[in-house]
């Protein structure tokens, strides 16, 4: 009778689906460093197909004018959390800047906790090493993608969970026939994506 149970328990958490929070201004910003970009249908068909992720989450701040980029990744399958942005200047260039991670931290560990089995988490950015840790504890980290292998050093404590970017790159680089996202003019203001 115990077995049973097991097996049972097994399959049902088989079943439960795992979830992608990713931070959209690390993501980009690492892979843009590298000389390459990303294929964000590619993206979401590698996360679902390797790691059975049902919902893909991509905390962004929230530009005006950037919104065919944002109905391209929902049209990719990602579901967007949006950050205001403050507009600032650095060497009279201006910069906008919208910090997601505390809503990515909240959604992981609070609003959508329940409702996942694992999580992927697509950062190299320390300040997710309280989450990485969390998630470890609770048995619901599955991987961490980080955009380069320059990642922060507050998470190589969790190396044994983390791959990078580049070892992916063949699955999720843009190139070929297909653009996933198209941008409304090369002058748009978003650094993140």
């Amino acid at each position: 009778m115990q077995n049973n149970h097991n097996k049972n328990s097994n399959r049902i958490l088989n079943q439960t689906p795992n979830y992608a929070f990713i931070d959209s201004q690390n993501l980009n910003l690492g892979i843009r460093s590298l000389g390459w970009k990303i294929d964000y249908k590619k993206l979401r068909l590698y996360l679902k197909n390797k790691y059975r992720v049902s919902k893909a989450f991509i905390f962004i701040g929230q530009v005006d004018g950037n919104e065919e980029l944002y109905e391209s990744l929902k049209s990719a399958g990602f579901q967007l959390i949006f950050k205001p942005t403050i507009n600032y200047i650095i060497d009279g260039k201006e910069t906008v800047k919208g910090n997601v991670d505390a809503e990515l931290v909240l959604h992981a560990s609070a609003i959508e906790f329940n409702n996942y089995n694992q999580a992927v988490l697509i950062t190299g950015d320390g300040d997710f090493a309280c989450l990485v840790e969390f998630l470890i504890q609770k048995d619901k980290l599955k991987q961490i993608i980080a955009p380069t292998k320059k990642y922060s050093q507050l998470l190589k404590p969790y190396s044994h969970k983390i791959i990078k970017a580049s070892q992916i790159k063949k699955s999720i680089q843009l190139g070929g026939r297909t653009s996933s996202i198209k941008k409304k003019s090369t002058k748009t203001k978003n650094h993140y994506l």
